[in-house]
């Protein structure tokens, strides 16, 4: 093979950096973002434990489930409606290690009435709190998540929503068999949710990363949300929906440029001499 000349060995380098060059920038650009879902929400079903339940808000309103109802509603122009069916103490599944001590019936065992019979295009499952402290495997935990949302889907198929357990203060409290957890695996309970998600197509809102680890946002008995953070979560909840569904802004796209100008800095400006 006859050797190239260094001005040639120059131009191939220089054309193998370009090509490399545009490979990178091709894969450095963004795909078009996914949109979940393009149209408003009808009815929003909220599967879960006891802070899905409302466990301790100091009135029904306060729960996270009502709270991201409404911020939901004030952005469409029919009301969504918001079905709360969380149970305390409540389990993924009978072969959850604690259902013995669970509240019942657990997730997979109620889903007809609970789930199905509602027909939501919104449904949140909200688990892995009380798995984790009474010990179910996280793979074991998986599995289930997954049959239940294999299962919804057999007969329904709305945007599904899993977030990963609360944060909580208090490992010790409730008395066996719920102690078998610990920060560390509550957040390795939620990167086995988000993995669920990913696989099984679903939205992941990260609770943990939300809460900022602040234990004033805990109920007193520590293990529950307080008001502060009920809101928290349901504001967590909402920025997830409001930044993968558009349906979320067709509203406020149809109204704002028809909407009246209300601000009036004159007096801001006037106040020196502007």
């Amino acid at each position: 093979m006859p050797q190239l000349s260094r001005r040639q060995l120059l131009a191939s380098s220089l054309a193998s950096t370009v090509s490399s060059l545009a490979v990178a920038e091709s894969k450095s650009k963004p795909a078009g973002k996914r949109d979940w879902h393009a149209t408003g929400f009808r009815r929003m079903v909220a599967l879960g434990e006891s802070t899905t339940a409302g466990g301790w808000s100091t009135n029904a309103s306060r729960c996270w489930v009502p709270v991201l109802g409404r911020l939901i509603n004030d952005f469409q122009s029919k009301p969504m409606q918001v079905i709360n069916n969380g149970i305390g103490a409540n389990v993924i599944s009978t072969r959850s290690p604690c259902y013995k001590h669970s509240g019942k019936p657990a997730a997979s065992e109620r889903l007809q009435k609970h789930v199905l019979d509602h027909r939501p295009d919104l449904l949140i499952i909200s688990y892995g709190l009380n798995d984790a402290r009474g010990g179910t495997p996280l793979e074991l935990f998986q599995a289930e998540m997954t049959r239940v949302i294999t299962t919804v889907r057999k007969t329904i198929q709305p945007l599904i929503v899993l977030p990963s357990p609360y944060y909580m203060t208090d490992f010790g409290a409730g008395g066996k068999p719920w102690t078998k957890a610990n920060l560390e695996i509550f957040h390795h309970y939620g990167r086995g949710i988000a993995e669920v998600a990913r696989k099984q197509d679903c939205l992941f809102v990260d609770l943990l990363a939300a809460s900022g680890h602040a234990d004033w946002i805990v109920h007193y008995d520590g293990i529950h949300q307080s008001d502060l953070g009920h809101r928290i979560v349901a504001h967590r909840m909402f920025e997830v929906l409001a930044t993968n569904c558009s349906g979320l802004a067709r509203h406020t796209q149809q109204i704002e440029k028809a909407a009246p100008r209300w601000r009036d800095e004159s007096k801001l400006k006037a106040d020196y001499g502007f």
